[in-house]
């Protein structure tokens, strides 16, 4: 909604013999529109783009089961190294009394059958491309604007829904998307993520993501919670962690 202020003109009373003049009308930039606010966003967020060459995070996925109790199968706490030129990772799930598990490979990423990452994934999917989007509302929360968002093409791919972001900086705060839940057997409900996003040395990353199971799933898991901590960029990895057909030659000098 774009508001416009208009400066009321102010009579003054003087003799006869004066002329008053008329206050100048106040000169207000104008709020900008919704789909500028997208764009504004979109280009904050491109600002920040590409992210780090490196980076490294541990990931704590919780689940419980059915009557609400933990569920040890589906909760797990993973280390993971990242280069993000083609999103090579290398993986080590934490096992019992806090020791590291086998040095595994993997590739995280968002709406795929594997866990979600990495914290400095390209949320718009094409940050710096056209916009997959257009705005259906906008609204100011204290601090925040918030977007819905309705993608033009390809909801399989634009999951988006609604953004969060700072009012006057326009880095993002919060995302609503689309994902999906694999189960075995080729199974596949809706998931309804709340992505929180904050920053590390000046990169925003994703640091908590609630997901909420559709479809009439009622197993566990139906809520899924992921948390990212440790969160770091190193300058460089070795090149071994990226290459799972020589991990058998690195036992000795693996990371924990």
């Amino acid at each position: 909604m774009i508001r416009v202020i208009l400066a009321a003109l102010l009579a003054m009373s003087i003799p006869a013999a004066v002329t008053a003049e008329p206050t100048p009308t106040a000169s207000v930039e104008p709020a900008p529109n919704a789909d500028r606010v997208l764009a504004l966003i979109r280009a904050r967020f491109g600002s920040h783009r590409p992210p780090p060459p490196f980076e490294t995070y541990t990931l704590t996925r919780r689940q419980d089961t059915p009557d609400g109790q933990p569920d040890g199968q589906g909760s797990y706490v993973v280390h993971v190294w990242v280069r993000n030129a083609d999103g090579a990772a290398l993986t080590r799930t934490l096992v019992g009394n806090g020791t590291s598990g086998p040095l595994t490979f993997d590739r995280p990423a968002f709406n795929e059958p594997r866990d979600p990452g990495p914290p400095t994934a390209d949320l718009f999917g094409a940050a710096n491309g056209p916009s997959e989007y257009r705005v259906d509302s906008m609204e100011t929360l204290g601090n925040v604007v918030h977007l819905r968002i309705v993608p033009m093409r390809d909801p399989e791919r634009n999951r988006l829904r609604e953004i969060f972001a700072d009012k006057q900086t326009y880095e993002l705060r919060k995302l609503i998307a689309a994902d999906k839940l694999f189960i075995g057997g080729g199974t596949v409900y809706p998931v309804t993520f709340t992505i929180t996003v904050g920053t590390v040395d000046g990169h925003p990353v994703v640091t908590y993501i609630q997901g909420l199971v559709g479809g009439n799933y009622n197993d566990s898991g139906k809520e899924v919670n992921y948390t990212f901590t440790a969160i770091t960029f190193p300058h460089a990895l070795p090149d071994w962690y990226f290459e799972p057909r020589t991990y058998g030659q690195h036992g000795g000098d693996a990371p924990v």
